[in-house]
């Protein structure tokens, strides 16, 4: 029995080793054991899961993470190519117009304006593509569908497609083009850009009204609140502005010229949708079980939804069913020293899964970008390398660690912008009820723009950094002045030795009296201004500081900012309902035209009006009539001299203050290839390249375990275990005598 190499002794060595020993097989990586070892990218999306995933109403940057890897609309851009370039993605090239007059007779490429009645765009899809396994197109051995008529409750629990025993695919053809055209017309999902293309698609603002009434025939008698709708057959409905010449062309037909259709034909508003997958989720029971479009969408493109754990955690997955399209072997100045050719001609993906994980708290998503965990530290972002290249200018130290890592954060000018705007539907800061108080309204704002300091931004927040913008168009698009002396914006800025400089708060307050608001109060009652602020996303610690700044600039003029911050889905039924009063805001271009940024104002597209994309809902029937010209207006003088007149109108108006251009630069590991961040290519995921090996390297010398600790820790819980025994001896001893122990 003897001291503490006894029974006892020695059960508290083995207990110390096995848990010095599980804690030596311990180490902090939030990934599976082995995952370092797969072809798997792992990424982060920020806060929220998509709002939206089927292809008509996704029109947010998170869905883009998801949507552009899914889908395939008929065009996409060069990968490599700057300036952009469209080429054919499920098309085998970009169509080019042919030009009617109203008696249908064709006209040439250079024809005059207003003679052109008609575009015709004729696009040649390619053979062979084939869409994604799924139930939707599994059939028995007769050819019957097998899951298109489910009884109730065969649907047995299941709450995603890969829980059906059987799938299936099908050739993508052109009327799967023409059905998803036909759907923009939906009354069953928001439909983001119908008012667009119902102003240009020949006969589809007639057939928006057609389907709402044959929805209601459909859903009449049934309980209005009731998920299930039944199946809105778009293929029974034709549509004079698109339909299918054979089984791989289909036609669009546009009213007069329209240069900017084929830029919308590389949005996934055009993607193809299969009606089959609409018949099967259209079934009782499916949306109750999440079983939708809007969850579960049905693509072509490289990948495919497999697993979707709301604001938690996305997987993709290769599509089986992808025909590989090659890497491009051509690209920029530069690219082929930067190693952007390498791949040259090899069928993409590369990579068999994509993780993307819902983070909603800054701090531990760049731990685990810095700790090797995550590849891209966002995926749909193209400005989280900023706030590295901050931290690397601001510290040697921290500027030798990024560069030993190899981390890639190329800075470049993008087509973007970030705003705080104003809702001109809104009683007090908005249009105003009469001529009188809508000027009064129009100096408030105007005073609001000149002091929020967005030079001062750009210096208390560096990695959120860009010059301030002097209008809506930024640097690089046709039409834009932001970089020269004539684009200086006169409401905000003054040019002072040929630099622009904001005007003084002085004359902010200026503009305040003649407002009606004198040092920030009503001039008839009194009363403190007191305006409402609506942010898009929860008020981290990360974001509050951004939004104290903004309050504080409120403050400048004496008005009271109140702070309305929810989530992004919360936010944008807000907008939706004009429930929203001053907000913060950005805008991604979806195509690099200025039409893009000045239909943002153009009054049919009001959010809270007609589900546009005008947020602030501003309305101005000279600015929608200039702008109705300068769309159809190839690049050239008279676009510029229009564009010239509406952004003269707009900071007038001021429906914005209008904020800055972001620098873009993604944060990407040395490991992953082929990364080229650009906001117009959100379809990168097939073109990234991981090296497996220097991952799981590098992840091993990042995260070395400090073992000091643990030995330490070990030593100390033998100890105690050994003190446990003995004084457990002891007392068994003592009562075996007889005696006492003490009180």
């Amino acid at each position: 029995m003897g001291g503490v190499f006894g029974r006892w002794g020695g059960a508290a060595w083995l207990a110390a080793c096995a848990l010095l020993a599980s804690l030596a097989g311990c180490d902090n990586s939030p990934w599976e054991s082995g995952a370092a070892s797969q072809n798997t990218l792992f990424t982060a999306m920020q806060e929220n899961s998509p709002r939206h995933m089927d292809s008509v109403a996704s029109y947010w940057s998170n869905d883009l993470t998801f949507t552009m890897q899914i889908y395939e609309p008929p065009y996409g851009y060069h990968y490599l190519k700057r300036p952009y370039e469209l080429v054919g993605k499920s098309a085998e090239a970009v169509a080019q117009p042919r030009f009617l007059d109203k008696d249908g007779h064709e006209l040439p490429q250079d024809a005059p304006i207003e003679q052109i009645a008609e575009s015709v765009y004729d696009v040649h899809i390619k053979h062979g593509i084939l869409y994604q396994p799924h139930p939707a197109f599994a059939r028995d051995a007769a050819g019957n569908f097998l899951y298109h008529h489910l009884k109730p409750g065969e649907l047995a629990g299941r709450s995603s497609p890969w829980e059906f025993e059987k799938t299936g695919t099908r050739e993508l053809v052109a009327d799967d083009f023409v059905y998803a055209i036909k759907r923009q017309a939906t009354t069953r999902i928001t439909a983001p850009v119908y008012s667009i293309f119902s102003e240009h698609v020949i006969g589809l603002a007639d057939y928006g009204q057609l389907i709402k009434l044959e929805d209601a025939k459909l859903r009449a008698g049934s309980d209005p609140a009731s998920l299930d709708r039944p199946f809105l057959d778009f293929r029974k409905y034709p549509l004079a502005g698109a339909f299918a010449l054979d089984k791989y062309t289909f036609r669009v037909r546009i009213k007069g010229r329209y240069p900017q259709w084929n830029y919308w034909m590389a949005m996934t508003f055009m993607a193809p949708v299969p009606w089959e997958a609409e018949e099967f989720y259209a079934q009782p029971g499916m949306a109750v079980a999440n079983l939708t479009y809007d969850i579960w969408p049905v693509g072509t493109g490289p990948f495919m939804l497999s697993e979707y754990h709301k604001d938690r955690l996305q997987v993709m997955l290769r599509n089986p069913n992808y025909r590989g399209e090659p890497y491009p072997c051509e690209g920029a100045p530069g690219d082929k020293e930067a190693g952007l050719l390498d791949d040259c001609g090899k069928k993409t993906p590369f990579v068999d899964k994509i993780v993307v994980v819902a983070e909603r708290e800054q701090v531990p998503q760049r731990a685990k970008f810095r700790q090797g965990y995550y590849d891209l530290e966002v995926f749909d972002r193209t400005d989280k390398g900023m706030e590295y290249i901050v931290e690397k200018e601001n510290s040697d130290e921290v500027r030798k660690d990024y560069d030993a890592k190899g981390f890639r954060l190329d800075r470049f000018d993008d087509v973007w912008s970030y705003v705080i705007a104003f809702n001109m539907l809104d009683p007090v800061i908005g249009d105003g009820a009469t001529p009188q108080e809508a000027e009064r309204h129009r100096k408030l704002r105007e005073a609001i723009s000149i002091a929020i300091d967005w030079e001062e931004f750009a210096k208390v927040f560096p990695y959120r950094a860009g010059p301030a913008a002097m209008g809506p168009i930024p640097a690089g698009i046709f039409g834009s002045r932001q970089q020269t002396a004539a684009g200086v914006n006169p409401v905000t800025h003054r040019l002072v030795g040929g630099v622009p400089v904001r005007r003084s708060i002085e004359d902010a307050r200026a503009l305040m009296v003649e407002a009606g608001y004198p040092g920030g109060r009503d001039a008839a009652t009194g009363r403190p201004l007191v305006l409402n602020y609506d942010f898009y996303a929860l008020p981290t610690p990360e974001r509050k500081i951004e939004i104290d700044w903004v309050v504080r600039q409120f403050a400048k003029l004496d008005i009271q900012l109140e702070v309305r911050a929810t989530d992004n889905n919360q936010f944008q039924d807000k907008i939706r309902k004009g429930k929203h009063q001053v907000f913060w805001t950005g805008w991604n271009a979806d195509y690099p035209d200025a039409e893009n940024f000045l239909v943002l104002f153009y009054g049919p597209n009001s959010k809270s009006l007609s589900d546009g994309e005008n947020q602030s809902n501003y309305r101005n029937p000279r600015y929608d009539a200039l702008f109705e010209e300068m769309r159809s207006l190839p690049d050239g003088p008279r676009k510029q001299a229009l564009i010239d007149q509406m952004v003269d109108m707009l900071r007038q108006d001021a429906p914005w203050s209008w904020g800055y251009f972001p620098y873009s630069s993604d944060a990407v590991q040395h490991w992953v290839y082929n990364s080229k961040a650009a906001l117009l290519i959100r379809d990168h995921g097939r073109y990234l390249r991981i090296d497996v090996d220097e991952r799981r390297r590098a992840q091993a010398e990042w995260n070395r375990p400090v073992w000091w600790p643990m030995v330490v820790l070990t030593l100390a819980f033998a100890g105690l275990l050994l003190l446990a025994v003995q004084s457990f001896r002891r007392r068994e001893r003592l009562n075996a005598r007889g005696e006492l122990l003490p009180a």
